[in-house]
């Protein structure tokens, strides 16, 4: 027992040894956001402020505009997190319960895309939505993100486990498909759907290529390319940076803290459902 014990208060110590290495850059972060100009350039650079200001916080978002970015950037990753809610749950669960012909096939097909990187398909991505009329605009932005493979494996896994007697009765009973999917499948979907909601989520507001490949208007830069902006033009500003990086990281990092427990739940009931 003692052996255990001194066992789980190494791993405990280890552990939280780990979380203060990963946590201090982002606290000096939050911390350099509030000093004064050139007080995070000064050797040693000091970890706490000495009289906390909010001027840089001011300055993105009257002298700068960087609010257009963060609006833009909201509106283009509820757009994409909406998008595939919807069209990954249709193919999941197609995928899952309903029978075509080559089911399978097109399943591996899926599968083997996955190892094909994502800057090969940007440029007949572009050149797609550019025949479209897409280029520079919010849905161009958000489009690619909805066929997310990945999203429709995760709630392929997790739809097998719902029982066929279910939707057979269902059917038995004169609902339509779409009824099914809609009354049936998708409430109990909830937990992979949350899960895949915070993925898309965050993969599309810290996305910066695609922003930047597909908008050429700077009043519709997403937060990142305009965060990537301003850092040529006051990369001397150390302090400005650190608040547009603050801007950009503590949403998303208190969207996952409030949502971490459905997270885990879709990925962990994704992965053993059978």
């Amino acid at each position: 027992m003692r052996r255990k014990g001194l066992t789980a208060a190494l791993v405990q110590t280890a552990l939280v040894f780990g979380a203060a290495i990963a946590l201090t850059p982002l606290l000096w972060m939050l911390s350099a956001s509030l000093m004064r100009s050139g007080e995070a350039s000064e050797f040693p650079p000091p970890f706490l402020p000495s009289r906390p200001t909010l001027e840089h916080y001011r300055d993105l978002f009257t002298r700068l505009s960087l609010g257009r970015a963060a609006v833009n950037s909201l509106v283009i990753s509820i757009g994409a997190t909406l998008g595939v809610l919807l069209l990954n749950s249709m193919a999941g669960y197609a995928f899952a319960k309903l029978r075509f012909s080559g089911r399978e096939r097109v399943f591996s097909l899926l599968m083997a895309a996955l190892v094909i990187p994502a800057p090969v398909a940007m440029l007949p991505l572009f050149l797609m939505l550019r025949q479209a009329g897409l280029v520079n605009t919010y849905v161009g932005a958000a489009l690619p993100a909805t066929a997310g493979i990945l999203g429709i494996f995760l709630v392929r896994q997790f739809a097998r486990g719902i029982p066929d007697d279910l939707l057979d009765a269902a059917r038995l009973e004169g609902a339509s498909e779409l009824r099914i999917y809609w009354s049936i499948v998708l409430p109990m979907l909830r937990p992979v759907l949350a899960t895949l909601a915070i993925i898309t989520f965050l993969g599309t507001w810290n996305d910066f290529v695609w922003p930047l490949v597909v908008l050429t208007d700077e009043s519709r830069y997403t937060l990142p390319v305009a965060l990537a902006a301003l850092v040529g033009e006051h990369s001397a500003d150390v302090e400005l940076m650190m608040a547009g990086a603050v801007l950009t990281v503590l949403p998303v990092l208190a969207l996952f803290l409030a949502l971490q427990k459905q997270y885990i739940e879709g990925i962990t009931l994704g992965v053993v459902k059978e």
